[in-house]
């Protein structure tokens, strides 16, 4: 068991796709100028951010005092990391000047040991490296790293780069066996430290990386032995139990953890770079240790959006089958961690259960954590909402109906923009004789082997078309076919040059595999239908007993106050429903494709309760992208729909 061969960088592919396509340009043309300006302190009615200026006041270039999370650092580190993607998609002098001049202020801000992190620099310098479990310096160093790869991938200039190696050097020299056996209160470097040793061809790095990942668990009481030696903590009175071993996922090594616990979105950057380890270095027992982790969370602990982390106390994962829909936290940093997580177990194996959920999250989980105009965020992405309920009563806080402009914690707003940035990434893998395609997306993607021209209009519709101009002769190509594909349906048709090509034969695994002597000018066809489906959830799952949610293609769909009247869990889908799709032409969800269907409303006496059964109403119901809720307005929404018999 090896990795497949060398990762696809986004240098090599442009994406050329009706859906994403735009979504990039909103990101690179609005979000990326906008969060510059939140990050400069320059947009009014949103969460003062000062991270720019946190560094400005560490490097000696301004006076004052930190502002901000602890970790305020990463927002920064993200948004850089977002911007060298957008310059492989978009070359701008003007962008990668300010990014150049940002780089100069972190590299000022560097102590001389190689140290970099605004907050103990400029507030509390006697206390670095003495509260790994709250004050995220590793985290920050890890988000940093991957910043630095990316830009010296996207510029080729290295400054950023040299800088990370110095701070990587230093946590060198700070841990490890013979060294403090520290490791990290939320997991990231060990993800920074991988891409760094990948771009340095530097082991010490990768060996780095392998020490606070086995490190983990071996002393279960590390964080809390931490707190008793130092006597202070960061955030004052801990809501947390401090020998809650689950929460940081120090409850067991990582070889024996056999269910995803605690902090969502640590857990799962701990899962990808184990996977990522695994795959370089072919450790069996560590894949199989992600196999483990990977089966618990899609089997057992995922709503059907993608969300992961069911609880917002700890913002964590809860117990098997414990997915409430109106108190669900979903942050969308956890969505965004499992498209990571997914594409190293590709990188691995070809199976297309890893690639089936890195598109469910790419389409449902993580844009639902961004306004189709581009300058509003969720943090969190519930499946329910209430208004007057959600946002606003104890237990649903934090669920809110609508995105606000910013926010003190802004991880996610920053981790958005790096990934849609960076979704050529995640679109192919290539091996010694195999090029693997991912994601149904229109493309240019110039790889080893051949270039491959995609035109694609998925996901509204199952029809990809790929154009082979080889560098090599023969080769084989594998194209994922989403797990919802009925092979045996007529409308399932594979061609080559005009050709049908058997696809039962040639699937394995969710990959069809075409091996041939290839040709310029070869032409390979994908078609399938996409009816809308019915999906049910396991009966443990209490909230969702009795219901149904739909979806077509890739597509999770929920239904909004605004197209269906007042008290939407009034609403019922007969089991007999045919929904019909329907292009939206007009209003903010144009481009969009919807659903209609005849359905019916309850309709009760006034009375809180009655013995009267309450009648139905014909109705007709809309349905649209789950994605796209909360853009018309406050008002109700739910993905799981009571059905009538």
């Amino acid at each position: 068991m090896k990795k497949a061969g060398d990762e696809v960088t986004v240098k090599q592919v442009q994406i050329r796709d009706g859906f994403w396509s735009e979504m990039q340009k909103r990101m690179i043309d609005v979000v990326i100028p906008f969060q510059e300006k939140v990050l400069n302190d320059e947009v009014e009615g949103v969460a003062k951010s000062h991270a720019i200026e946190n560094f400005r006041i560490a490097a000696g270039l301004s006076e004052g005092e930190f502002y901000g999370m602890v970790f305020q650092d990463s927002d920064v580190a993200k948004w850089l990391e977002g911007v060298a993607y957008s310059l492989t998609v978009k070359p701008d002098a003007g962008l990668e000047k300010r990014a150049d001049e940002m780089i100069e202020i972190i590299a000022r801000a560097q102590q001389e040991d190689g140290y970099l992190n605004t907050y103990f620099t400029i507030k509390e310098p006697e206390h670095r490296w003495q509260n790994l479990e709250e004050c995220h310096e590793l985290y920050c160093a890890g988000h940093m790293m991957e910043a630095a790869v990316a830009y010296y991938q996207a510029t080729g200039k290295t400054k950023l780069l040299h800088v990370m190696e110095r701070m990587a050097d230093h946590i060198i020299s700070r841990f490890g066996e013979d060294k403090e056996r520290g490791i990290p209160g939320h997991q990231e470097v060990e993800i920074g430290l991988m891409k760094l040793y990948r771009a340095t061809g530097k082991e010490k790095y990768k060996k780095m990386a392998r020490f606070f990942l086995e490190e983990r668990g071996k002393n279960p009481d590390y964080f809390y032995e931490e707190k008793v030696k130092r006597g202070w903590r960061h955030w004052g009175q801990y809501t947390l139990d401090p020998l809650d071993t689950k929460y940081a996922q120090t409850y067991k090594p990582i070889y024996e953890q056999d269910k995803a616990v605690g902090h969502a979105v640590r857990a799962v950057y701990m899962y990808t770079a184990m996977a990522d380890l695994a795959g370089e270095d072919g450790d069996e027992r560590l894949y199989q240790a992600c196999r483990t982790l990977w089966n618990n969370i899609v089997n057992q602990r995922m709503y059907i959006t993608g969300g992961i982390g069911s609880t917002m106390e700890g913002e964590a994962f809860s117990e098997d089958y414990d997915l409430p829909n109106d108190m669900a936290y979903a942050e969308t940093c956890a969505s965004i961690a499992m498209v990571f997580f997914a594409k190293q177990m590709l990188e691995i194996e070809a199976d297309g259960a890893y690639a089936d959920i890195m598109e469910r999250e790419l389409y449902n989980g993580t844009i639902s954590g961004i306004q189709l105009d581009g300058k509003r965020y969720f943090y969190v992405n519930p499946l329910e909402i209430q208004p007057g309920v959600s946002g606003k009563i104890f237990g649903y806080r934090h669920a809110l109906p609508e995105r606000p402009g910013w926010y003190e914690c802004a991880c996610c707003p920053t981790n958005l923009v790096r990934m849609v940035t960076s979704l050529a990434s995640y679109t192919w893998s290539e091996s010694a004789d195999t090029v693997y395609s991912h994601l149904l997306i229109g493309q240019e993607a110039d790889l080893k082997k051949t270039r491959i021209f995609v035109e694609s209009s998925y996901p509204w519709e199952g029809k990809i078309v790929y154009q082979i101009s080889p560098k090599e002769t023969e080769f084989t190509l594998a194209i994922h076919i989403p797990g919802y594909v009925k092979p045996k349906d007529k409308g399932t048709i594979v061609k080559v040059n005009g050709e049908a090509v058997d696809v039962e034969a040639y699937l394995k695994k969710g990959y069809l595999y075409l091996e041939r002597a290839w040709k310029e000018g070869d032409r390979v066809e994908v078609l399938f239908d996409m009816p809308v489906r019915k999906v049910f959830a396991n009966q443990k799952v209490r909230d969702d007993a009795g219901c149904v949610a739909l979806m077509r293609g890739p597509i999770v769909y929920c239904f909004e106050g605004v197209d269906n009247g007042m008290d939407v869990q009034s609403l019922r889908i007969p089991e007999t429903a045919e929904p019909e799709a329907v292009w939206c032409e007009e209003g903010v969800l144009a481009g969009n494709m919807l659903l209609k269907m005849e359905g019916y409303r309850m309709k009760s006496t006034d009375a809180l309760y009655s013995e009267e059964r309450p009648v139905k109403e014909k109705a007709v119901l809309t349905a649209i992208p789950y994605y796209t809720w909360a853009n018309r307005g406050e008002n109700q929404m739910r993905v799981w729909m009571h059905e009538l018999a």
